[in-house]
């Protein structure tokens, strides 16, 4: 299959998580994906979406509400199975054709971690951009700086709710259209 290269398809996570160790029983599952399309010529924004998924191996704590905003009603009435939602990006976003990206190593291992666990196919190809570590290389810095602050630098504002996947794909795709420019 021939790697669509006119648009890369930008993921954020959001996945169960606690302030300390899980609880006993539990693993950290994607509660969602956050997703958008980024066209690499024009930097136009598309098909954003935050895909809910229902965790199976543990519940959505205090913490996490707070974090994310994402409620355990939400996931019990909006979320889907992970199967599920990894059709939708195989089916709508074509994602084993196309080259991928997100906010630093996190989400690929979530993903990796999450599909091996629960014996589904990884649901994108082989090609992944680590948007931290390029934004980091690219303006020379230091050290890899948080999504908000590479936002800052760029002088653009970090929009929607941080730590929402549906909105830090938006911003994440800001951030790797000012790199490809």
């Amino acid at each position: 299959m021939a790697k669509k290269l006119d648009k890369i398809i930008v993921i954020d996570v959001e996945a169960t998580c606690w302030n300390g160790n899980p609880p006993d029983g539990m693993t950290s599952d994607i509660i969602e994906i956050g997703v958008c399309l980024l066209d690499v010529n024009t930097g136009e924004v598309t098909d954003n979406r935050g895909i809910i998924v229902t965790p199976s191996r543990s519940t959505v704590s205090d913490f996490c509400t707070e974090l994310t905003t994402i409620t355990p009603e939400m996931v019990t009435t909006e979320g889907i199975a992970f199967q599920d939602a990894l059709k939708i990006l195989k089916s709508e976003y074509d994602s084993q054709s196309r080259i991928w990206a997100s906010y630093g190593a996190y989400d690929l291992k979530q993903f990796q971690r999450q599909c091996s666990d629960l014996g589904v196919g990884f649901p994108f190809g082989p090609s992944h951009i680590n948007v931290k570590s390029l934004f980091a290389v690219k303006h020379k810095l230091p050290h890899e700086t948080g999504m908000a602050g590479a936002l800052q630098l760029l002088g653009l504002p970090l929009e929607g709710t941080h730590h929402r996947g549906v909105d830090d794909a938006r911003n994440i795709a800001k951030i790797l259209y000012s790199i490809l420019r």
